[in-house]
């Protein structure tokens, strides 16, 4: 195993809806801050919240460099549109919004993209594909054990550091997926916590654990060996061994020292819901 720190994650693909309409009134203002937009990734999809607010401004600044460079002027902008120049000065002026028909027009007049209007900062920030690396090794996002126990998909703002395992021995892997897990990312990697003594000596304190959230179910993943389970937690999880008691969840600790825990699942809730994934790596730095 290698290790190396995260760059930004530049390289990923964030596609986002063309048409803002989005079966909402034509009426509507984009200065309500409670307008989101959608965004998908390309591998699977996921709803990412950015203001209308913020992206009319960005379409503001860009009409204004236009302006500032002879480029365009608001009377020409308006016959494009087939506003008036009352409207289109009210826009650029801040003193009024357009409704998403009418920013849609000036878009498309311009030949300008919801993608010109982008922070890249802030795409880059919620970048969830890892960079590509060699033919032998496969990037893994280190992240906060809540983020394992609950995010799908693993944004770049949420690495903490990646690690790098090799390819064949990933692949070797078996799965055992229960409920909807066919949209996370498979592989994900946490830290135990420092003062994290209870499944000491078969886990150490500060060690990287690889956890395969493709395997959610209590079946043996070797004969007559016990499986590590990354366990949901309320806003996090943890590592035990894992039986089931009815409706109740018992997690065993390794260390007889710690006390044996008992989850109880919700009305609507099974055990997959509740294991994150099987341990399948551990490694400590020395």
């Amino acid at each position: 195993m290698r290790s190396a720190v995260a760059d930004g994650g530049a390289f990923w693909l964030w596609i986002l809806v063309e048409n803002f309409r989005l079966q909402i009134s034509s009426s509507y203002l984009l200065a309500d801050n409670h307008v989101e937009i959608i965004a998908t990734r390309y591998r699977g999809c996921y709803t990412s919240p950015m203001k209308f607010k913020s992206l009319q401004e960005n379409l503001r600044k860009a009409l204004w460099e236009r302006i500032d460079e002879g480029e365009l002027t608001g009377l020409r902008l308006a016959t494009q549109t087939g506003f008036r120049q009352a409207h289109i000065s009210n826009f650029l002026n801040r003193k009024r919004s357009l409704s998403l028909e009418g920013m849609d027009r000036v878009l498309s007049v311009q030949h300008l993209s919801v993608l010109d209007l982008l922070d890249p900062a802030e795409v880059n920030k919620r970048a969830t594909i890892a960079p590509p690396s060699d033919d032998a090794f496969e990037n893994i996002f280190v992240v906060d054990a809540g983020i394992a126990a609950s995010e799908p998909l693993i944004m770049s703002m949420n690495v903490r550091e990646i690690q790098k395992f090799k390819r064949s021995f990933l692949r070797r892997l078996r799965p055992d997926m229960h409920g909807k897990r066919a949209d996370w990312e498979r592989f994900v990697a946490i830290k135990i916590a420092a003062d994290g003594m209870s499944m000491y000596p078969r886990l150490f304190p500060g060690a990287t654990v690889l956890i395969d959230r493709h395997y959610n179910s209590l079946q043996p993943y070797r004969k007559g060996e016990l499986n590590m389970y990354a366990v949901r937690t309320k806003e996090s999880c943890i590592v035990r061994y894992v039986e089931l008691a009815g409706r109740n969840i018992i997690l065993r600790p390794h260390n007889q020292a710690h006390a044996v825990e008992v989850l109880t699942m919700g009305e609507d809730e099974g055990l997959p819901d509740y294991l994150v994934g099987r341990v399948c790596y551990m490694g400590i730095e020395t």
